[in-house]
């Protein structure tokens, strides 16, 4: 959800109405993971999707109407009817869709809003979305870690839902949880939580940098560059990084480092390796790696070795650094290192996908204490691309 923060942002501010679709449940396989969100305004302007393209149209419709309407709206769509002329699904999946119009000074954008200053503050937040309920469906609270709270109701479902959402900030995926209601249905909500966004840090601004800058800044990390050497760690050269005019040594031992955070030694320079390496290996980083060749990984070994740094910590070095793609220029040989951090980070195998088994995507939804798993063998039926559930725009159920 977070890459239609930034739309909803520019409307928020513009007091413009826009309508949310979130992906709230999913069976089987499906191409987009839990919590990804759509954003469609008044004017038809789209931002961000929800499948892989085979059901965005038919959410895109959706979103107009809740614009129109007012009101929340969940559907569901799978396995293609072969009477019917419906979206699906080619992938056999099935997923759920919970569409909620978010209108100037309503709840909904006060709970958008504070998460995009929670964001921007770099503060844990978590947004509930209640995703089918008796009453409330649709509803949207924002809550931070220190418990501070926007949008919802007084004395709504998010009653015994904020200590578990003030929970869920530190979350690494979105938690599902179910609670008891009155006898028309239990209360769900689908807890999203925005960890600040992991750092990219590349010591050395030679063109590889460049380019690993460029492709890490596009794919959501936040990119930052360390070299004594004005000349060539300029601010131009690296757009939508950070700029560190500092001993890379230095620099690593006194930044903010956590397991989201990876840094990339890039220099081939002894001048600023050992140093670089040996406060990069002490942090928790979860991936550090560095360039060059084999003769010189040995060499660089011996040198961390002599300054102390143990085989313990040298076991987490990658070098050579990145996966043996074969390419050779800087944007391959960045490609390669970030397929690496990402491997690393997802825990994965590097196998290619046509020689594994089982599902391409792992849950990403983690079950709550009572709430609700993805179970891959779920069973539904063949026809489910019909709306499900509605609620007005005052939270209730049609």
């Amino acid at each position: 959800m977070r890459d239609v923060l930034e739309p909803a942002r520019t409307r928020l501010d513009r007091g413009k109405p826009f309508a949310l679709a979130v992906l709230v449940d999913a069976y089987a396989s499906a191409p987009r993971e839990i919590g990804t969100a759509m954003l469609v305004d008044a004017a038809g302007e789209v931002h961000g999707n929800v499948s892989a393209g085979c059901v965005d149209g038919a959410v895109y419709e959706l979103c107009l109407q809740a614009l129109a309407s007012g009101e929340s709206t969940r559907s569901r769509y799978g396995i293609s009817d072969e009477r019917a002329f419906a979206a699906a699904l080619t992938c056999g999946g099935v997923i759920d869709v919970l569409v909620v119009p978010v209108l100037p000074g309503s709840r909904a954008a006060d709970a958008l809003r504070a998460v995009i200053d929670a964001v921007d503050r770099r503060e844990t937040v978590a947004l509930g979305i209640v995703t089918d309920a008796a009453s409330g469906g649709g509803a949207l609270l924002a809550v931070t870690g220190d418990g501070t709270r926007a949008g919802g109701t007084a004395g709504d479902a998010f009653a015994c839902a904020e200590s578990d959402l003030r929970r869920a900030v530190t979350a690494a995926a979105p938690v599902a949880l179910r609670y008891a209601g009155d006898p028309e249905g239990a209360v769900e909500v689908l807890a999203v939580p925005f960890p600040h966004a992991p750092r990219l840090i590349i010591v050395g601004a030679v063109e590889f940098s460049v380019a690993l800058a460029r492709l890490g800044a596009a794919s959501g990390f936040e990119v930052t560059v360390c070299d004594p050497r004005e000349v060539f760690a300029r601010a131009e050269r690296f757009p939508g990084a950070t700029v560190v005019h500092d001993q890379p040594g230095r620099y690593l031992a006194a930044t903010p480092i956590d397991e989201r955070t990876a840094v990339c030694v890039l220099t081939h320079d002894e001048r600023f390796d050992v140093d670089a390496l040996s406060a990069a290996l002490a942090s928790p980083a979860a991936y550090v790696g560095a360039m060059g060749s084999r003769r010189t990984h040995d060499d660089r070994l011996s040198r961390l070795r002599a300054a102390g740094v143990t085989d313990a910590a040298l076991a987490r070095l990658r070098s050579p650094i990145g996966l043996a793609l074969g390419g050779r220029t800087p944007e391959e040989t960045a490609l390669s290192i970030l397929a690496e951090i990402v491997l690393v980070r997802s825990g994965g195998t590097g196998v290619p996908l046509r020689e594994a088994e089982g599902p391409i995507h792992p849950d990403a939804v983690v079950p709550g204490g009572i709430g609700r798993s993805n179970a891959p063998d779920a069973v539904c039926s063949d026809a489910v691309d019909a709306v499900v559930a509605r609620w007005d725009g005052g939270g209730n159920r049609r």
